[in-house]
């Protein structure tokens, strides 16, 4: 049985579209399932819960974004008693990227039929008593802004619709690059190392390469390797950070100064005022103080090629 839970309104209503077209060809070659059209915020949380919570075996198929696949990462009860499959419709698509998905949604669905279930890690973010668990990365200071700011941006229904989503995320950095004001931030590394940061513009915990819309921040990050990979950026003019972001979309960043990278298995952050916090580009409340770590359990995700 495969539970399909559908984002009817993901790139501006294709959710819904594309499921019709896909529906008949289930039916067509008798595949048993189920399926859940979301109808409200969480609302993917709360069904993955109800189906995963007897603690069988289940496939969790979602038709949505990153932003969905994030809510029903956050409903699974057993992480290891899950497996996942994804036909990528939003409008950043950096979990399909990172794992090299097809991109067009019935190859999308015949992988998943046909793809054994390899397990993947599954980070977790610890801010203000909360926890929330992410699948490509969550963000603190910068990237996180531009996250918010996305959410409620004009442009991204437009750009949805000509399949241009990913420069909403590029121009949003844009504008608000110009009004942010940088933070000293500590570092602590597996409970050990600590680092001290001076005008940090954001920190990144990576489980895959790409977040943003495909800038491709940690070229080397693997959702398989048992580790988080981290990069801060700090001691840069704004000048500077505004050169150096196209160079991010290959990965090319990471050789200039100001620009640190890592891996761990966990970390904490610590900086000198609130800045925003965001999951998989889900916003999260502002946070002075947060701490990424990985699942003791690891989720089984339908991927053909890693």
């Amino acid at each position: 049985m495969y539970h399909f839970i559908i984002n009817p309104a993901a790139r501006s209503g294709l959710g819904e579209h594309m499921w019709k077209k896909l529906e008949p060809l289930l039916k067509q070659r008798r595949i048993s399932y189920q399926a859940v059209f979301t109808r409200y915020q969480s609302h993917a949380t709360k069904i993955a819960e109800e189906i995963t919570s007897d603690g069988d075996r289940h496939t969790l198929i979602v038709l949505g974004g990153d932003g969905t696949v994030n809510e029903v990462i956050n409903g699974i009860v057993y992480l290891g008693q899950t497996e996942l499959g994804y036909i990528p419709l939003g409008s950043s698509n950096d979990l399909a990227r990172g794992l090299e998905l097809p991109s067009d949604p019935e190859k999308a669905l015949f992988s998943i039929l046909n793809a054994p279930a390899r397990p993947i890690d599954i980070g977790c973010v610890r801010y203000g008593g909360r926890t929330r668990r992410f699948i490509v990365s969550s963000g603190f200071g910068f990237d996180a802004s531009v996250c918010h700011q996305v959410m409620v941006s004009r442009l991204k229904p437009l750009l949805n619709r000509l399949h241009l989503g990913k420069l909403t995320y590029a121009g949003v950095a844009l504008q608000l690059l110009f009004f942010l004001r940088p933070q000293n931030m500590q570092m602590i590394l597996d409970g050990q190392e600590k680092i001290s940061f001076h005008g940090v513009y954001f920190a990144a915990s990576m489980n895959l390469p790409f977040e943003g819309g495909g800038f491709k921040f940690c070229p080397h990050a693997d959702c398989r390797d048992g580790k988080l990979n981290i990069i801060v950026v700090s001691g840069l003019s704004k000048l500077k950070v505004l050169l150096l972001l196209p160079t991010a979309f290959f990965g090319l960043h990471t050789r200039f100064h100001g620009v640190h990278t890592y891996t761990c298995h966990s970390a904490e952050f610590l900086s000198a005022a609130e800045l925003p916090v965001h999951t998989d580009g889900e916003p999260v409340l502002r946070q002075q103080r947060m701490m990424v770590r990985l699942e003791n359990e690891k989720l089984l995700m339908k991927i053909i090629n890693k």
